[in-house]
């Protein structure tokens, strides 16, 4: 037997002893932040991106569909972009992690905007409202964006796919 093999044995790790609580309890711990956040979260950012898109639209018709329009496209295509990419690829577990944390990121703002559209809560209502006096067809301007970029990305897809070659080389 190894020393390392009987070093695990003598702490009992090997028999799912200390290392197994250990595992639960951090389980269980990284659990409990996960839910306090969510309901942190959701109870401050409905509210605050409702006023920063409210501050950067000013009442403004046009700007807010301009806006919804350009937050739309880009925080739908370029997230799907980076996701297929990092997907594609063949590396490793956490360079692919790495890829769907960046599309994720870039996905924040649509995010933040469903979650005015969609929340529940009391922040959400109060995002509803502000968008409407101060950001008004912002939301429907994001939407507009959304669902163009999901329909150029399947494009885009087709597109690349149809011009694979398909494994034999033709000369």
């Amino acid at each position: 037997m190894s020393a390392r093999r009987q070093d695990t044995v003598a702490r009992g790790t090997a028999s799912g002893g200390p290392d197994r609580r250990r595992r639960a309890l951090f389980g269980g711990g990284a659990l409990v932040v996960v839910v306090v956040g969510y309901f942190v979260l959701a109870a401050t950012v409905p509210r605050w991106w409702a006023h920063r898109i409210g501050d950067a639209v000013g009442g403004s018709l046009a700007t807010g569909l301009l806006l919804g329009l350009a937050f739309g496209i880009l925080c739908t295509l370029l997230p799907l972009l980076v996701a297929w990419t990092g997907l594609r690829r063949r590396s490793s577990a956490k360079a692919t992690a790495g890829w769907l944390a960046l599309a994720l990121l870039l996905a924040l703002p649509n995010l933040w905007t469903l979650s005015v559209v969609v929340g529940n809560g009391s922040a959400a209502h109060a995002g509803q409202r502000t968008m409407d006096v101060e950001a008004p067809w912002f939301r429907g301007g994001t939407l507009v964006g959304a669902v163009t970029s999901v329909v150029v990305f399947a494009a885009l897809v087709i597109r690349a796919r149809r011009r694979r070659p398909t494994g034999k080389r033709t000369r």
